[in-house]
């Protein structure tokens, strides 16, 4: 319990500096970046999985009270960001495993693996399995998350004029018979997902129920500010928890490789959304936060920051998991084949 209030402690002090310096999406990079710092100095940072479920599940209640019809009808152009996403992907894993053997040393299945953009527990499945280095796989793709979650919001804020300062929504309150209620069932709809091995259960759960009750004028209204900020900044410190007990030695041998990665990623991720917005019209904004290689629940967040369609978003990413699962074990067996 110790550990864990000192946890939320450094937490909430990053997100109330971070919110007093006007730093762009101030409730997730505050409490990211302090908490991330405390672990490489040696503090034990922690949260249970159990406040991690519920902050995902307010997540998704919040990111659905966005959705409405108008913007669903527009799914018609989804198709195209689709593909170039899946060839933004491949490009990323391939340019990135060929960058780690070459300028790195690694061996040809531990670069793959630190290259790939997504679906952090599925490779370090993986990487135990087929005798990877897991530690430093481990940490380049903790580095990933945790630099994403911090540049995409300085992107944002350079290539638009989108607000980033996630200050209270305007319009009505939800009513507390209508949270209670989409509460239960979002509960009870990320426990069938779970089931079926959905990445992100809750945090689907929650903003698939809401979309609908608020898309239906079933439920309207916002969540209060102090439900969803609290959620934000609980998020940004369990980004922070990742790098709890990495040694200095380890941090050397895998630092430089983590942001070379994370910026080629990003980068490719940039001219993708760029050529996407030429093609449909989609904002550019929506598709930086949709192709970039976070984690989901980190971009689906970011989406309810600036104002994007979560549903685009969540659909994006979980059609990149959903693709690495597939293409990551084609390209080890392609590549252990050309041995």
């Amino acid at each position: 319990m110790r550990i864990l209030f000192q946890t939320m402690a450094v937490g909430g002090l990053g997100a109330a500096i971070a919110w007093a310096l006007g730093v762009p999406a101030p409730f997730l990079t505050g409490p990211a970046s302090f908490v991330s710092v405390a672990g490489l100095l040696g503090m034990k940072t922690v949260l249970p999985d159990r406040l991690r479920n519920v902050v995902f599940l307010v997540i998704g209640l919040t990111l659905g009270t966005s959705v409405t019809p108008e913007i669903l009808a527009e799914a018609g152009k989804w198709p195209i960001s689709l593909l170039l996403m899946c060839v933004s992907v491949a490009l990323i894993m391939v340019l990135g495993g060929w960058m780690f053997r070459r300028g790195f040393g690694m061996d040809r299945p531990t670069s793959l693996l630190a290259a790939t953009p997504g679906h952090l527990s599925y490779v370090l499945s993986l990487s135990s399995d087929i005798g990877a280095n897991t530690a430093i796989v481990s940490v380049i793709q903790s580095m990933r998350i945790l630099i994403l979650t911090l540049a995409v919001p300085v992107a944002i804020a350079l290539l638009s004029d989108a607000d980033m300062t996630m200050r209270a929504p305007i319009g009505q309150i939800i009513s507390t018979l209508d949270l209670m209620i989409l509460t239960i069932l979002a509960f009870a709809l990320g426990l069938v997902l779970l089931k079926f091995g959905i990445p992100a259960a809750y945090l689907l759960g929650g903003m698939i129920l809401s979309s609908i009750g608020h898309g239906m004028g079933l439920t309207p209204g916002n969540l209060p500010i102090w439900l969803s900020s609290a959620a934000f900044i609980i998020m940004g410190t369990l980004i922070g928890t990742r790098f709890s007990g990495v040694t200095s030695t380890m941090l050397r041998e895998a630092a430089f490789a983590g942001i070379a990665i994370t910026l080629v990623g990003l980068a490719l991720a940039i001219i993708t959304a760029m050529l996407v917005s030429q093609l449909t019209g989609l904002p550019l904004i929506w598709l930086i936060i949709a192709l970039a290689p976070g984690g989901l629940e980190t971009m689906v967040a970011m989406a309810g920051v600036v104002g994007a369609d979560p549903a685009f978003v969540a659909f994006h990413h979980v059609a990149r998991l959903f693709f690495l699962s597939a293409f990551v074990p084609l390209i080890l067996m392609w590549k252990s084949a050309q041995r």
